[in-house]
């Protein structure tokens, strides 16, 4: 791809397509080599598998043939991560002290207090998504022009803070106008170079991408009138509490029948049908709402258009996470068979088993050490199979199905200067918002 294309005035359907050149083998043989050394650091690594994997990706994504280039510092985020504890230490430590002490004063009660506790991380932790976005922005670069944000953390914060409150007091009617302000006021701040962005549309636009999830709404609220006002599965009238209790003591015992008849209990799978319309609808109005945005997001002289698929991007979530989970709850069952195999049923499960012993002769010197390290394996490998089934294919379906209609106004992009930071992604770091890529 030449720059005469990149600059080209013309407007095509096509526009300036986005290649993604990573492989899956590549990505898993990065995600395990990184992961294993993350685990026998006891997670100092971490900060450097974050940096290889972000530059693997960026690398592999290719918007008309130019890679994306992530060039962030470990070292940055490391010492980020220390300011963020200290500063967050401070705050548990000494706020939550003068919290506390109010609460029992005024109240008489710790309730109030705990509350309060949780109340005020929330404004950090908006703060921190702000921040970490920041950063990743001013480490990104694409034909050696950097991205960056503007500075306003607190001001996301307060904002989401608010958001979040209307979306709550009006039962989550609101939702797709919280998801486009709080992406409007981000992106209305991101400059590719010289190039502000400008978020377009309306918010009453994501309703669409909501429809999934809203249907799923109405046949879990439909199913449960129809199962418990309408025509109620217990049809006793006259069953108490005590008759309850008796009938199912006495099923357990098998000696008699339940004398609270029960009729037409398969309509419960109405319920079932609903949960996992609720989570291809969550996942659903994500995903397609960021392709909605984005179709509307402009510059002078450039503009974006997403094809992203939202049965695709569920397809990739539920497969994907049934591969990392199945081998989690597998990798977790065959940790307790050999804990009990090398230290005995009394080791796993307490006195309940007696005092039965191991077996297999080893000793707990290395039993535990062992049973450790299949330990920190089990999620290792977790972590990389989410990487490799979920994280790659996501990237890519999304990378693939974006283009630039417009790119006239890249001839006239110029270099920002360095965004410089103290905390780096410290704050979601320490708030566990940084395990994503």
């Amino acid at each position: 791809m030449t720059d005469v294309a990149l600059t080209s005035s013309t407007t095509d359907s096509a526009g300036l397509p986005v290649y993604f050149v990573g492989t899956r083998g590549a990505l898993f043989w990065l995600a395990l080599k990184t992961g294993f050394l993350t685990v026998i650091t006891l997670g100092f690594y971490r900060f450097w598998m974050k940096t290889r994997m972000r530059r693997w990706f960026w690398s592999a994504t290719r918007p008309g043939g130019h890679p994306m280039e992530y060039v962030g510092d470990p070292w940055e985020k490391l010492l980020g991560f220390f300011i963020a504890v200290v500063i967050l230490t401070f705050y548990i430590g000494i706020i939550n002290l003068v919290v506390m002490f109010v609460s029992f004063s005024v109240f008489s009660s710790a309730s109030v207090g705990y509350l309060a506790s949780v109340v005020g991380v929330i404004p950090l932790w908006f703060y921190a998504q702000y921040r970490a976005r920041r950063y990743v922005l001013a480490r990104t670069r694409w034909r050696g022009v950097r991205f960056g944000l503007e500075k306003g953390a607190w001001g996301y914060a307060w904002r989401a803070l608010v958001h979040w409150t209307i979306t709550l007091l009006t039962l989550g009617v609101l939702w797709p106008r919280m998801t486009f302000s709080l992406e409007k006021y981000m992106t209305d701040r991101t400059y590719f170079g010289s190039a502000r962005l400008h978020q377009g549309a309306h918010w009453t636009m994501l309703y669409r991408a909501a429809i999934p999830f809203i249907l799923s709404v109405l046949i879990m609220v439909a199913g449960a009138i129809w199962v418990f006002w309408l025509d109620p599965i217990v049809v006793s009238a006259d069953v108490t509490t005590d008759d309850i209790i008796r009938s199912f003591e006495e099923m357990m015992d098998g000696d008699a029948a339940a004398v609270f008849p029960v009729v037409g209990a398969e309509r419960l799978a109405v319920f079932l049908f609903a949960i996992i319309g609720l989570i291809y609808g969550a996942i659903h109005y994500r995903f397609v709402s960021k392709r909605q945005m984005a179709n509307y997001k402009t510059t002078e002289g450039v503009t974006l258009h997403s094809r992203l698929s939202g049965p695709r991007v569920a397809s990739i979530y539920i497969l994907g996470s049934i591969i990392a989970y199945l081998v989690l709850v597998l990798g977790i069952i065959g940790l307790v068979v050999f804990a009990i195999l090398t230290l005995g049923p009394s080791a796993m499960l307490g006195g309940a088993m007696g005092d039965f012993g191991a077996a297999v002769d080893l000793p707990k010197s290395i039993a535990v050490p062992l049973i450790a390290a299949f330990y920190l394996s089990i999620f290792l490998m977790w972590n990389v199979l989410y990487s490799t089934f979920v994280t790659f294919p996501l990237m890519r379906h999304m990378a693939k199905t974006l283009s630039l209609p417009r790119r006239h106004g890249l001839q006239v992009i110029s270099q920002r200067d360095r965004d410089e930071f103290t905390e780096a992604e410290g704050f979601a770091e320490a708030l566990d918002l940084g395990a994503a890529i």
